[in-house]
């Protein structure tokens, strides 16, 4: 199983990403969403900006068919769409995969993820089926590091993919959650040193 980017587009504004509409087949993603609703172990995380619950998916055993999702061939597909759509990004290497679960109230605020050269690009993966934006949970892509810079509201379909290359420029957040439960499987990437 790898990811499927016949719809794939690529931009270079704000940041260099990517949006991927229907990334994932949906029996996969059916499967998942049902995985991480009713039997995911997660774990509240609470950082200055945000606060959501997270499951390390290389160090947690999720069943098949979702093991799938941190397989060789479904990660080696991610890191090829990062490569590949991105432009520069040069030869990936696999850092972390988890998952993200915001519920009711809880949101994340305007950042940029850059830490230096330990992660340099991401693939972020939605799993919310029949979402729409009434319910928030909306990510959205500034130009900078304030509210007014807002350039674009992407909303989280199901399935659907966003990669984007990590830097200082890479301002994003999340719109509070009203209702319901958003969820998210990240895989992050460094350039490799190889």
């Amino acid at each position: 199983m790898t990811p499927n980017l016949d719809r794939a587009q690529a931009a270079q504004d704000p940041f260099p990403h990517f949006r991927a509409p229907g990334l994932i087949e949906p029996g996969l993603a059916g499967a998942t969403l049902a995985w991480l609703r009713d039997e995911a172990d997660w774990r509240l995380r609470v950082e200055d900006f945000y606060e959501q619950h997270e499951i390390d998916l290389l160090g947690a055993t999720p069943p098949a068919p979702v093991a799938d999702l941190v397989s060789d061939a479904f990660v080696g597909g991610v890191r090829q769409a990062l490569e590949r759509l991105l432009y520069d990004a040069g030869p990936l290497e696999l850092v972390g995969a988890c998952a993200h679960r915001l519920t009711a109230g809880q949101t994340i605020r305007i950042h940029n993820d850059h830490i230096g050269e330990e992660e340099t690009h991401r693939l972020l993966v939605q799993f919310n089926e029949g979402w729409s934006a009434d319910r928030g949970g909306l990510l959205m892509i500034f130009a900078g590091d304030a509210p007014e810079t807002l350039v674009d509201v992407i909303m989280p379909e199901h399935g659907s993919g966003f990669g984007f290359e990590i830097s200082a420029r890479s301002h994003h957040a999340v719109s509070t959650v009203r209702s319901g439960e958003r969820f998210t499987v990240v895989y992050t990437f460094r350039r490799s040193v190889a």
